[in-house]
């Protein structure tokens, strides 16, 4: 979010949903993609198969044919999966060319295959079109030393109204931008991807904020059930939990109000993500944390310093909290995930392990 008081912001947001409920809203689902897609659901009209990056092969996971191997020979060991995640970058201030240059930095001495932006990418109001300038000025200028794939998730911002978000056309501009750009991966509203043993859930929270798009429910859920890989990371833009000046889901900005207060990403998160996933990262809050706190089992993590940071009020337990500018740094090799905060000089300040049995 903006740095606009927090009473104006959740004004603007209860204004959207009253005038939502005036004109009879969004029927839930009504935006969602076509019956039977697998990867992608929203409001996508795009290929919905992400580009692989230099991890992630076509046909490097299929399995060799039955007696081509001797009986009792292990498969072939995984690739590592390196990944930076980050959320709020879109600002095209200083702060966001400083996290550029040090994702360059960390990159190219540890390695890295793609990054995951956290919503609110084009900021203040998302792009008017797929043409619209500010994709230049705020994501591929930015970025342009970083040769990656950079998949997407949308936040509030990028639905308009300046953080309200109740611009819903708006999100299929960025959507609609994958075809333009050699980085920018958005095959979808929502969509997942799989990359090596980790299979990666990209949801739109904002539509969940309003309470619509009850086909997101459906399409993650059936997703997260099929799902072999042995890791699955979910990605979003609002957080579970957040010391961050917004708070936690249920109470955001210490709204007491329906839909403003995030009640209905609560519900969203509790029964469809929440014991489903390994992990969730999220941003919207300008700081960078890991929680000491699960939603049943799923541990958690913000990430929303890309390019501006805000305070630290909250008392939720925490293994690690900053309000610096930085990112998240994660690698997976096998059963094993390696987490670091890095801060803006390309330090690393937390390290979190993770190991499956």
């Amino acid at each position: 979010m903006s740095l606009r008081p927090l009473v104006s912001s959740a004004s603007a947001v209860l204004a959207a949903v009253l005038a939502l409920a005036a004109c009879g809203g969004d029927s839930e689902g009504a935006a969602s993609g076509p019956q039977g897609d697998t990867t992608g659901g929203g409001t996508s009209k795009t290929d919905p198969s992400p580009t692989p990056s230099s991890s992630s092969k076509p046909g490097q996971n299929t399995p060799p044919p039955a007696g081509s191997n001797d009986a009792g020979t292990p498969p072939p060991a995984t690739k590592a999966v390196r990944f930076v995640a980050m959320g709020d970058t879109g600002s095209g201030d200083p702060g966001q060319y400083k996290i550029a240059n040090a994702i360059s930095a960390k990159c190219k001495a540890d390695g890295c295959d793609f990054v995951m932006l956290l919503g609110d990418n084009i900021y203040e109001s998302g792009a008017s079109s797929v043409d619209d300038p500010v994709f230049q000025e705020r994501f591929e200028t930015p970025y342009a030393a970083i040769d990656l794939d950079f998949f997407a998730v949308l936040g509030n911002h990028d639905y308009g109204g300046e953080g309200a978000g109740y611009e819903f056309g708006k999100g299929q501009n960025e959507v609609d931008y994958t075809k333009k750009s050699k980085k920018w991966k958005m095959p979808s509203a929502y969509y997942h991807f799989v990359k090596e043993n980790v299979e990666f859930f990209g949801l739109d929270t904002n539509k969940q904020m309003f309470g619509q798009d009850a086909q997101q429910r459906t399409d993650v859920a059936a997703w997260m059930a099929a799902s072999t890989a042995t890791w699955k990371i979910a990605v979003g833009h609002h957080p579970y939990y957040s010391n961050g000046t917004h708070g936690n889901a249920g109470n955001y900005d210490g709204v007491p109000l329906p839909y403003v207060s995030g009640n209905k990403v609560k519900s969203f998160m509790d029964d469809v993500v929440c014991g489903k996933t390994d992990l969730y990262f999220s941003g919207h809050d300008h700081s960078r944390q890991w929680m000491n706190v699960s939603c049943k089992g799923t541990e958690l993590a913000v990430s929303g310093a890309g390019a501006k940071s805000t305070e630290l009020p909250g008392n939720n337990p925490t293994l690690f909290q900053s309000l610096e500018l930085g990112f998240l740094y994660v690698v997976i090799e096998g059963k094993k995930l390696t987490a670091e905060f890095v801060d803006e000089n390309a330090n690393v300040e937390f390290t979190h392990v993770i190991n499956k049995p």
